[in-house]
């Protein structure tokens, strides 16, 4: 299958086969953790969300959205029951989830609502968030074994979800920022994501000067791109984050659209992919 990669470098490995997904090359080194990012290939859904729809908030019967994740889970060897499912709404909240919350979201109804970012430090547990061009964002602590997963649009970049994420882990696990593995994962790069003056305005008054060092590329037609990548980036190297333990992906859900389900490429008429992190 072709995959047009972006001119990062090679960090994002692609597993295909009839259930294909992707892996970061830099997680992938870790056997103490499993993970994984889906694509649109190998479900049961019809139509638009056509095949491996894992969304439930775009309008696909729900039956079948179950039967993907339970296909999906049979892939990456990850049971359903054992998954805990953010319920996100573009905020920049984070929560410690434990084993009282497996299923919910996907078998059974959740216990929590406006949560874009989940962390834990139980085994077992598969923490899972979706996308459709946002930022997923794997944060993998091997010193204490602790992992977040984040949901990154945006709001949820320019309002410092990757901040939060590391601050609760510190809070909740003693964790140090320096000591974090930290996975950028696939989303949709700066030159299919125009935005316009006042999205860039919010930017520009979390980043000052910095937001032109990549993130805000002013373009002729009064409107801009922007790199979620490199915002992200930077927001982890604020929160004491390695840069050396930061890896970024190199694909973009825009450009595959025959792959990855992507909003902005479909104008909307989409299903969903979702981001799989846990601890063995």
């Amino acid at each position: 299958m072709n995959i047009n990669y972006l001119n990062f470098s090679n960090t994002t490995t692609f597993h295909d086969g009839n259930v294909p997904y992707f892996t970061s090359r830099r997680l992938d080194r870790n056997s103490e953790i499993k993970h994984a990012f889906s694509t649109r290939i190998g479900g049961v859904s019809k139509d638009q969300y056509s095949t491996m729809n894992l969304s439930f908030t775009v309008g696909d019967d729900a039956k079948q959205v179950v039967e993907n994740f339970h296909i999906f889970g049979n892939t990456i060897k990850i049971p359903t029951d054992n998954m805990v499912y953010s319920h996100q709404t573009h905020t920049t909240n984070v929560m410690r989830v434990n084993s009282h919350h497996k299923g919910m979201g996907i078998i059974k109804e959740r216990d929590f609502s406006d949560i874009d970012g989940i962390i834990t430090d139980e085994k077992g547990l598969c923490l899972v968030t979706s996308y459709a061009d946002c930022v997923p964002l794997y944060i993998y602590d091997p010193i204490k074994e602790a992992i977040g997963l984040s949901h990154a649009g945006w709001r949820g970049t320019v309002g410092n979800i990757a901040n939060n994420t590391v601050s609760l882990m510190i809070k909740e696990f003693g964790t140090n920022p320096k000591d974090l593995q930290v996975f950028i994962g696939p989303s949709i790069c700066a030159d299919c994501y125009e935005v316009s003056e006042d999205v860039a305005e919010e930017f520009a008054k979390a980043y000052g000067k910095a937001v032109f060092d990549g993130i805000l590329i002013p373009k002729d037609n009064g409107k801009f791109k922007l790199n979620l990548h490199a915002a992200n980036y930077m927001n982890f190297v604020k929160a004491g984050v390695d840069e050396n333990n930061i890896s970024v992906t190199d694909v973009c859900t825009c450009c595959n659209e025959e792959l990855l389900f992507s909003h902005r490429a479909s104008k909307g008429k989409r299903g969903g992919l979702c981001a799989f992190l846990m601890l063995k």
